[in-house]
């Protein structure tokens, strides 16, 4: 789930990234209007938190840009201003939602889901391989009718990967969608993680479903076997 994140409060863009981040939300930040627009423009967001008050280009002027371009990514407004005709502003310009700073980091988090369950509900479907069943949309994996806990992380790359079965995902396509720009550690991170994977929904069920492919890579087999 990748976030882009248009604030310039450094401090406030600083909470949130480490927050949405331990939430297993991938986090770019821009500082202003037009560094966000940019961004927007070269990369693919599920999300888009989008600060009303802003240098270069305010946020309503980015809502407004971004919608006659055609880009109808979710857009959360979020603000420090308050009162009806700030939020009908919002609104009008092509936000889907509107938060008033200060706000709850738990209903931020609740919202930007929401968003995305709303705007993308193709993804919202429940797949299965052998006896793994994944459900995108509430976010949940079982296997054998057994519930898996998995981390926020850990999801996103069983889902990445049951998204292509039978195709080899490279580690740096996982860190691509996966993790953020910002992380500057190497790609055995991924091993990490995928690892944490093949102990939780492989191993107590004597499978072996996350096959690792030469070159470095891996892939979700199609039976689940």
């Amino acid at each position: 789930m990748r976030v882009l994140l248009m604030d310039d409060g450094a401090r406030l863009v600083e909470l949130l990234q480490q927050g949405l981040r331990a939430e297993g939300f991938a986090v770019d930040a821009a500082s202003d209007g037009l560094e966000g627009l940019a961004k927007a423009a070269a990369d693919d967001y599920d999300v888009i938190v989008l600060d009303v008050m802003m240098p270069g280009l305010n946020g309503y002027k980015v809502c407004a840009h971004l919608r006659s371009v055609g880009d109808n990514t979710p857009i959360l407004m979020l603000t420090a201003k308050d009162g009806e005709y700030d939020e009908a502003e919002g609104l009008e310009t092509g936000a889907d939602d509107y938060l008033t700073k200060p706000f709850s980091f738990v209903v931020l988090t609740a919202r930007l889901r929401a968003l995305m369950r709303r705007s993308r509900p193709e993804r919202q479907i429940v797949q299965h391989f052998g006896d793994l069943e994944i459900d995108t949309g509430a976010r949940r994996c079982r296997r054998a009718g057994t519930d898996i806990a998995l981390t926020p992380r850990e999801f996103d790359i069983l889902a990445l990967l049951a998204a292509t079965p039978d195709v080899a995902v490279s580690k740096a396509a996982v860190l691509e969608r996966v993790w953020d720009k910002a992380y500057e550690g190497g790609p055995n991170i991924v091993e990490v993680y995928v690892s944490a994977l093949r102990r939780k929904i492989d191993k107590p069920f004597g499978r072996a479903s996350i096959e690792t492919v030469p070159g470095r890579a891996y892939r979700l087999r199609s039976d689940g076997a």
